[in-house]
């Protein structure tokens, strides 16, 4: 037992169980996972078509749960989109009776003003500085947007489902909302979140997988229990992600686990069995980034079959 400890004191036992297999697994193999962006779940049909299996991790997408979706200023790929993603909480708890681990993704559209995708910073004028100032419309609408997710997670606490909760993602960079206005105002969203979800909602399945390789934005190590980045290679590229790996280690000193919160193509597993770079788990993004533009169905084949890869029906009963 390695003692893993999870940044929440009050983490539930199912959680403390998920971090513990998690980093044991460091190193000596590696979860594979896919992002399914609607209830029908394209990707895992594709992938039991190709492979006969299905992957020990699936993420989830919560953007049609923002509550506040600008319908009468938005267009046709943006409703369609919202659309096609309605009740993937349904989905994720029929994914959680097949025993699968789950992770969760929130592209918010921001709490205030905005059209279209106004998960984009270019799409809405809302500020996230002002939704860390008090006595502010930003700042009521940030926290009734945060209460009003926190309602929709506590299902999952109540049945002791234990989810990869990694908001806020991508948060060094400037094309999202939470990310525009510099690293240290998304640390902060950050750490606002992980205050109310803990001390006020009492949400303690959560792990929080904290995704941006970027130092001076990093949250720290009491208020994360996973380190993450998303990483996209080119077309076929099926490395070991070292390099990616060491910049993201080297946010901390202490001995984090990591993941790869969203990929292009699936890393090389034969690579991984032979330089053991511990990654926890990759994620491949949904639609046409889990086929054969990014990963031939020969690679797909070998990575949902290798010895060092976890699928579904490899992952312990225990968690």
């Amino acid at each position: 037992m390695s003692g893993y400890l999870p940044c929440n004191p009050n983490a539930q036992a199912e959680a403390r169980n998920v971090l513990e297999y998690l980093s044991g697994l460091r190193g000596r193999g590696i979860l594979l996972g896919q992002h399914t962006q609607t209830r029908i779940q394209e990707e895992l049909a594709y992938i039991r078509e190709v492979t006969g299996k299905e992957p020990a991790l699936c993420g989830f997408e919560l953007l049609s749960y923002s509550p506040n979706i600008n319908y009468k200023e938005s267009g046709t790929e943006c409703l369609t989109e919202v659309e096609e993603n309605k009740n993937t909480i349904e989905t994720a708890f029929a994914w959680a009776e097949k025993k699968g681990l789950i992770t969760f993704t929130w592209h918010w559209f921001s709490p205030l003003y905005g059209a279209d995708k106004a998960f984009y910073q270019k799409n809405t004028p809302f500020d996230a500085r002002l939704a860390l100032k008090e006595n502010t419309p930003e700042r009521t609408a940030f926290i009734s947007d945060m209460d009003v997710m926190a309602g929709l997670l506590r299902p999952f606490c109540q049945k002791h489902i234990p989810i990869l909760w990694r908001p806020f993602h991508e948060a060094e960079g400037a094309w999202f909302w939470w990310g525009s206005r510099g690293a240290d105002t998304a640390r902060k969203l950050w750490l606002d979140m992980y205050e109310r979800f803990t001390r006020v909602h009492n949400l303690d399945n959560l792990i929080w997988v904290w995704n941006s390789p970027l130092r001076e934005g990093y949250v720290g190590d009491s208020f994360c229990d996973v380190i993450s980045r998303d990483v996209y290679l080119p077309e076929h590229t099926h490395g070991d992600y070292r390099e990616a790996h060491e910049e993201l280690f080297s946010l901390t000193a202490s001995d984090k686990i990591t993941a790869l919160g969203e990929t292009g193509p699936v890393p090389g597993l034969a690579a991984l069995a032979e330089t053991h770079i511990p990654w926890a788990w990759f994620m491949t993004w949904s639609k046409n980034v889990c086929r054969e533009g990014y990963t031939s169905r020969e690679e797909l084949q070998a990575a949902y079959n290798s010895g060092y890869g976890v699928t579904l029906d490899k992952l312990p009963a225990n968690i």
